[in-house]
């Protein structure tokens, strides 16, 4: 199975319960799909003018910026392959700084995406072996700093044990809900206990 990283990071934090629908997407390239109402053109504007302003702010320090397909990775392993592309890119010496940039509201799984990225990126590119990476998520109104300490063992154990999970040939466990089935693209016939549009149970009580 190929993994993309951004299918794990909201798992791995507990935003997102559902692992079907990664194992789902990392064993089957063809389904249905679900229309997309997301005004992808207005966010690809936007995620390229908040790009250039970082590479350009960076470029000006004497950095040499190394961009998105530049830094595109798959990460093989015995159970699956790990892919991404991070942002941007900066090493001097045998230290790095990977960066992510964000147009909308911060996410914990944002924080864990750039730790993927810092435990990936010097294991399967050659031109960063041996390179130490720090993190920094830029948001278009403020930074966030991610230590390179952040991608201990723990942390590598729980994305092993979360890609091995995804990648078993078992049926990863299918958690729909209405909140979650409404950002997934995987149609219903694809998956039928999909709720997205559904409405939420409510009830009443006195004792509150």
């Amino acid at each position: 199975p190929y993994l993309w990283a951004t299918w794990l990071t909201k798992l791995l934090v507990g935003e997102n319960s559902c692992e079907w629908a990664a194992w789902f997407r990392g064993h089957y390239q063809r389904y249905e799909q679900v229309p997309s109402t997301f005004d992808e053109t207005t966010w690809q504007l936007n995620h390229t003018a908040l790009l250039n302003r970082i590479r350009t702010d960076l470029e000006a320090k004497g950095n040499s910026v190394f961009m998105e397909n530049q830094n595109s990775f798959a990460l093989k392993g015995h159970a699956a392959t790990l892919g991404g592309k991070p942002d941007l890119i900066t090493v001097s010496g045998k230290n790095g700084t990977i960066y992510d940039a964000k147009t909308g509201k911060p996410s914990p799984s944002h924080h864990v995406q750039v730790m993927v990225y810092m435990y990936a990126v010097p294991r399967v590119l050659s031109q960063y072996k041996g390179v130490t990476f720090d993190g920094k998520l830029i948001y278009t109104d403020h930074e966030v700093n991610i230590p390179s300490t952040a991608v201990d063992q723990p942390f590598i154990e729980n994305l092993g044990e979360l890609i091995r999970r995804v990648a078993d040939k078992t049926p990863a466990r299918k958690v729909p809900s209405p909140m979650e089935c409404g950002f997934c693209n995987i149609a219903k016939s694809e998956c039928p206990e999909r709720m997205a549009g559904e409405v939420m149970q409510q009830g009443e009580t006195e004792d509150f």
